[in-house]
């Protein structure tokens, strides 16, 4: 599905959201560059990365941003919510107060995004089920529950990572494709021109176009 960056008819922006250490940065890592970093280090602040793909008959730019989890760092990233048409809120099934907390992060995602953001709750780290303290079903019964879409992954052997990216862009696809339909005029907006690390943006970035959903 990858292909190159030059041309593209959308930007996308995805958030990762979550506490830290449940492999938000690997899973964007395995994404964007198909590698995994074992000694990956608490995100501070705010990272993003892009890969170019095709959706349906539209190539789509996934600008995914990897929001910290630390608590300190929370209110920092919170402005980087908007804007956003899709968050994969990312848990560790290996840690039951991962999950614990996933109610008061689609609380915050909600706060500061806007209401029709598609999200998707992410299982991460398959690969110690042995280790496993929550089940799936449970999982899957909350994302039901709340309207959310639902994946468990590993960021470290690639299981489900290009399916679960690959989900969430088709369905902010599908309800841009829906917006045409009502307004063709208005399915893009332009991105804000403030950078996540204050630099000016590239020709690349100011031509770029976020969908609004």
């Amino acid at each position: 599905m990858g292909t190159a960056e030059e041309d593209y008819n959308f930007v996308f922006k995805v958030v990762l959201i979550g506490e830290s250490g449940v492999g938000k940065t690997n899973l964007l890592s395995r994404f964007t560059r198909n590698e995994f970093n074992h000694d990956s280090r608490t995100t501070i602040g705010v990272e993003f990365s892009t890969r170019t793909v095709m959706v349906g008959n539209a190539m789509v730019k996934a600008q995914i941003w990897d929001t910290a989890g630390l608590e300190r760092y929370r209110a920092i990233t919170s402005a980087y919510y908007r804007g956003a048409v899709g968050a994969l809120l990312v848990f560790d099934i290996t840690k039951h107060q991962t999950y614990n907390v996933v109610e008061r992060w689609l609380k915050e995602l909600y706060d500061h995004a806007e209401a029709t953001i598609i999200v998707m709750l992410v299982g991460n780290k398959t690969d110690l089920a042995q280790a496993r303290e929550v089940p799936t079903e449970e999982a899957k019964m909350f994302a039901e529950n709340k309207g959310l879409l639902f994946i468990e992954t590993s960021a470290l052997d690639s299981t489900n990572v290009e399916q679960a990216f690959e989900t969430i862009l088709r369905d902010i696809f599908s309800k841009v494709q829906k917006q045409q339909q009502r307004s063709p005029q208005d399915n893009k907006v332009s991105l804000s021109s403030e950078n996540p690390h204050g630099a000016s943006q590239t020709p690349e970035e100011k031509r770029a176009c976020c969908v609004s959903l």
